[in-house]
Parts: structure tokens; C-alpha cells; sequence
């Protein structure tokens, strides 16, 4: 029988007979074992499309002598039944993830004949499945409270539209290469101990690439026969000398295309694997958003069909310098920053003591500034906007795009003008933790928008379910949201509250363009209004829950706090410390301390 051949059934149920050993005895072969049965049901194993196989079954049988394996590879729960004989069980049903094994091990006692079926059909239909294919599109501060999604017509009609958009999703923590090691960790800031953007701060230093490179989940995909590819950004000190330059390619990598450094969107140096790949400012061959999904075009163009794949897209845009493609140059051209919220206004009394130093209202220059940032800032985005649309419809070409999940997203949000800062992100409001994502894939319904929080180290977790792994078997902190975005392929339950952490930054010398703010301080502009400082570190704890309340506390001499009720007060114009019950103020510092503190399992566990 054909598998490409129109058939909706090929063996419509068939038995196998095992033997277990008895519990106190398992793995022993000194005793006789009871008897028990496996019903397999087949339905639809061969079919002639992808999206026909979402009720596929397939049974692989292990070479190793002494053991049966039962595995599912489609994106639906096997239904398997056990019948033992003799047995209170009997007749029990069971669930098997999508990609887990089920084994028993013993002596088969299955007829040859029946074995000789099952590999025949394994045979003819081993082309029929397999594991879906993952592609992650990363942008790099792109906000999604100010309009950051308006330029991205074509993804939000061929992601969002096909799929699902999640309104509550954050960053663990609102800066370049904490946030980027969050997601490839799956771990809180804590965890993976990157602090910052330099390499004293852990940004793809030796000591990150030692202890937490080797367990991100690309190695993991890697291991189960993922083929790999990555382009654009990685980490912000990526490639440097004292980082092992751009020789080192982290484990889990097939084909690696990272840029050197920070974001640029001309005059760059690629790591190719692991060779050095200069460029100049020639807009063909040059211009990296586009160099990205040629490459990404290419790699699929090439890959081996008969493997499942990960794709990780990470676009400079819109990061500064803000460099839009030519023919997107006059863009946009009367759009400024929005006035609404908290835009322009001072940080006020209540707030921490960095918020009440700019100056409100902000100076024409200032304004001038955060207006052509932010308009630019949409342009650069025009080609990522071209970039998902490339991407799905090669995909679509090549027949995989309904076995291929793509997640939209970026690694933190951005703020312009918002209480008087001009232009930046660190911040723990919600322009700044906020993030945009969008998934579309198999069993994910068209045009949801989910409620249920989703942090960025909740995307490797993920990635690995959608793959078969048991995430309870890493030391990842983050949870799958393939049960909210596809309840009918996973249970799961959404966390109530969660972490956000951020350490802060500054010079030790005196900034010589602001010499009258002394030493302690950084990203000072344009005016001299400084973005970040060494104790602007913090630690909050966000509830989504029955109350939508922010709790942070500073790590600063006046043991500062913040805490919004977000219900009333979206743009968290008025710290509420002294109003709210002390109970709740107790009962929220006592989770944060939790969570400060909290390791893989334990940063799951939110029922207290």
C-alpha cells in the first residue's frame, strides 16, 4: 500500500500479548510475569496529507531484546487500553503524550506474523509522520503596549489571524542578554546568572557558556534528531575575543549564523559556523534582516525531508541604529510617539528616585528625539514583516506549514517618553515587560487571543513538549503553554503570579557629557536623563489572577517599593504602597521572596 495513496485505514486493530514482571520484581527475568494485553487501534496511518494524520497512530518495536515500545509521534494523545488478566486494572485506559515513550519490559510474546505486519506498516508508513517542525521569529525591543505590533500586518494576519495572540505575555526581565539567555535557559535571571549586557555581567561569557549553553534547548532538540539552524542576533558580547570569538558555536547547532556583537543592520561580522563572515552596507547582499530569511529560505530549501526542524530568526529590528531598508526609508513619515498614558508625565514622589529625575515636561528636543526613534523604529520592523511572510509561504511550498508551529515574538518591550524617559527599556512597568507573541501550528485554533499569562521562559519549555520531552526532566523554570494555545493536545493550568527581576547598571566614574550627575549612572540621553543605575535593581511579583497587582522592591538604600493595581490604573500613574492592606503587602512579599530564590520545579509551584 501506498502512503501518498488516498486510504483513511490500514490494520484496523490488532493485539499484543506481553508479560510484566510483578511490582516488587520489575527488570527481574528470575520469576514468571503475569500476562497482559495491548490493544493497538490504527486509524488513518497512511494519508495522503499532513493535517490527515492529526489522528495517526504508529508502533515502533525497540531492536533491544526484552523490551516493547509504544510510541506516538503525532500532535494528539495516543488512546491505548491494558487488559490484564487477573488484574483490578482491567481495563483501565491510559494517556500518552504526543512523543513519549511508553515501554514494558519483558519477554515479547507477540506472534512473528503479527511483529511482520507491524514492521511492514512501520515500513511503508515511516515517511506518513513525524515530529512537528518549530520556527521561532525573535525581534529585538519591540514593545507591544505603544503600537509596536501596527507595522506587522502580514504576520498578525498569517500568525495571530491562523492561531493564537497571547495579551499577557512578559519578559522575565526587561534587557537584551538577561532576557535572550531566559530564553534559551527556560530559567529565571537568578538562575542563569546573567546580569546584564557586558561580559563581567555573564553575557555569553565562558562561565555561561560552561554551565548554561550546554543545557539550552536547542541541545535537546538536537538530541532528538532536530535539525538545527540559527541567524541574526544571539548574545550582545556573541563572538567577542574574550568570549572564544567566533569560533565558539554553542552546542545544538547545525547550521549557525549569528552576528558579532549588537544589533546592526549593516557593517557586520557573522560567525558561520564558526568562521568569520564580514559585510558592508551593500542593501542586497548586506541588509542582515533580509540576509536572515535567505538563509533561513535556503536552509529549508536543503534540509533532509525526513527529519523535523528548528528554525531561530532573531532580526535586529528594531533595535537601534534604527536603519530601515531603502525602499522603506519614507515610511511612516507623520506617525510620532503616542501621547496617551504615562507619556511626558513626571515619575512623581512615589516612585523610585531614578523616575523623578527627568525633567517633566520633557525638553522639544527630547520629544524631537523619541519621535524619529519611534518612527524609525516601525520601518526597520516593515522587513520582519516581510521576513514571516517568506518564511510561511516557503513552508507552504514545501508542504510543511501545517506540521510546523512559528512563534512571533521579541525579547522585552521598549518605552518612548513615558514618564518623562525618552527612550529605552530596563524599566519594570509593563511598556517595558510586555512582549508581543503570536503562535500558529498544529491543534492551535484560528483567531483566539488567550489571557492566560506566558513568560519567554515558558518558549523552550514548550518547544521541548511540542518535541516529546518531559520538561519535569531538565532544570528549566518555565512551563509549557501548549495546553492553553492547544487544550485538546495537553492539560495544563496557568500560573497565577510570576517573577520579574532586573539588576542594575551604571558607570563608576562620572559620565564626562553629564558631569553634574555624578558617578552610579548610565544610558544618560539625549539631556542628560539617565535610563539605568546601579540601584535601579528590582524584583517584582506580577499577579494576573483575581487581582491584577504589581509588588516590587528595590535593592537601594531606601528599600523602596512600588505596587500598582492595574485594574484601576493601567498606566500605574499612582503607587498605592500606602493604601493597600498590610496583609496583601505581607502575603506579596512572601512570594517574591520565594520565587528570588526558587530553582526548576519550585518556580512552577505557585499554589501558596
Amino acid at each position: 500500500m501506498n502512503c501518498d495513496a488516498d486510504t483513511r485505514q490500514f490494520i484496523p486493530t490488532d493485539t499484543l500479548l506481553f508479560q510484566r514482571p510483578p511490582k516488587n520484581q520489575r527488570g527481574s527475568h528470575m520469576t514468571a510475569r503475569p500476562e497482559f494485553r495491548v490493544t493497538f487501534h490504527f486509524l488513518k496511518v497512511c494519508a495522503s496529507s499532513p493535517s490527515a494524520l492529526s489522528d495517526s497512530l504508529r508502533v515502533c518495536l525497540s531492536s533491544r531484546p526484552g523490551e516493547c515500545m509504544l510510541r506516538s509521534p503525532t500532535q494528539r494523545p495516543l488512546l491505548w487500553r491494558e487488559t490484564e488478566r487477573d488484574s483490578p486494572m482491567a481495563g483501565s485506559e491510559a494517556t500518552v503524550s504526543p512523543g513519549v515513550e511508553a515501554r514494558w519490559r519483558g519477554r515479547c510474546r507477540t506472534p512473528t506474523a503479527v511483529l511482520l505486519v507491524l514492521c511492514t506498516c512501520l515500513l511503508r508508513c515511516a515517511g506518513c509522520t513525524k515530529p512537528s517542525n518549530i520556527v521561532l521569529i525573535l525581534t529585538d525591543d519591540q514593545d507591544v503596549e505603544l503600537g509596536g505590533m501596527t507595522p506587522m500586518k502580514k504576520a498578525r494576519t498569517l500568525i495571530g489571524d491562523s492561531g493564537a495572540t497571547f495579551s499577557n505575555a512578559f519578559t522575565v526581565t526587561p534587557l537584551c542578554c538577561p532576557s535572550r539567555s531566559s530564553i534559551l535557559s527556560g530559567k529565571y535571571p537568578h538562575n542563569h546568572q546573567v546580569r546584564n549586557n557586558s561580559l563581567s555581567g555573564n553575557c555569553s561569557s565562558p562561565a555561561w557558556q560552561r554551565e548554561q549553553e550546554t543545557q539550552a534547548f536547542p541541545v535537546y532538540l538536537h538530541k532528538l534528531n532536530y535539525q538545527t539552524f540559527y541567524a541574526g542576533k544571539y548574545l550582545n558580547q556573541y563572538g567577542k575575543p574574550q568570549a572564544g570569538g567566533v569560533s565558539h558555536v554553542p552546542p545544538g547547532w547545525d547550521q549557525w549564523h549569528a552576528l558579532v556583537g549588537n544589533s546592526q543592520y549593516y557593517n557586520y561580522s557573522l560567525s558561520v559556523n564558526g568562521k568569520e563572515e564580514q559585510h558592508g552596507d551593500h542593501y542586497a547582499t548586506d541588509y542582515l534582516t533580509d540576509l536572515i530569511v535567505n538563509r533561513s529560505v535556503e536552509f529549508l530549501d536543503h534540509r533532509r525531508k525526513n527529519q523535523p526542524f528548528f528554525l531561530m530568526l532573531s532580526s535586529p529590528a528594531p533595535h537601534s541604529p534604527w536603519t530601515p531598508a531603502p525602499h522603506y526609508q519614507d515610511s511612516f513619515v507623520s506617525t510620532k510617539a503616542p501621547r496617551d498614558g504615562s507619556f511626558n508625565k513626571p515619575g512623581g514622589k512615589d516612585k523610585h528616585w531614578l523616575l523623578r529625575q527627568p525633567h517633566s515636561p520633557m525638553a522639544n528636543s527630547s520629544i524631537d528625539f523619541l519621535d524619529n526613534a519611534f518612527r524609525r523604529r516601525w520601518q526597520t520592523l516593515l522587513s520582519v514583516d516581510d521576513l514571516v511572510e517568506k518564511v510561511v509561504l516557503k513552508l507552504q511550498e514545501l508542504k510543511e506549514l501545517n506540521n510546523t508551529y512559528i512563534f512571533y515574538t521579541s525579547d522585552h518591550g521598549y518605552h518612548t517618553g513615558q514618564f518623562s524617559l525618552p527612550i529605552d527599556k530596563r524599566q519594570l512597568y509593563e511598556f517595558d515587560i510586555r512582549v508581543p507573541l503570536m503562535v500558529r501550528g498544529p491543534g492551535i485554533k484560528p483567531n483566539q487571543t488567550l489571557q492566560g499569562p506566558v513568560l519567554n521562559i515558558d518558549l523552550g519549555p514548550t518547544f521541548l513538549d511540542i518535541a516529546g520531552v518531559d520538561v519535569s526532566r531538565t532544570t528549566m523554570d518555565g512551563q509549557s503553554f501548549l495546553p492553553l494555545m492547544a487544550p485538546s493536545l495537553r492539560n495544563g493550568t496557568s500560573r497565577p503570579y510570576f517573577l520579574v527581576e532586573y539588576t542594575g547598571e551604571g558607570h563608576t566614574d562620572q559620565d564626562p557629557a553629564c558631569p553634574l550627575l555624578g558617578p552610579g549612572l548610565s544610558q544618560c540621553f539625549p539631556d542628560c536623563v539617565c535610563e539605568d543605575a546601579f540601584n535601579n535593581t528590582y524584583a517584582c511579583v506580577r499577579t494576573l489572577s483575581s487581582v491584577n497587582l504589581q509588588y516590587c522592591e528595590f535593592a537601594d538604600t531606601e528599600s523602596f517599593v512600588e505596587v500598582y493595581n492595574l485594574t484601576s490604573d493601567p498606566h500605574q500613574l499612582e503607587n498605592i504602597l500606602k493604601k493597600v492592606d498590610p496583609s496583601l503587602l505581607q502575603s506579596m512579599n512572601q512570594r517574591l521572596i520565594r520565587l528570588q530564590s526558587c530553582t526548576g520545579a519550585a518556580c512552577r509551584d505557585t499554589k501558596h
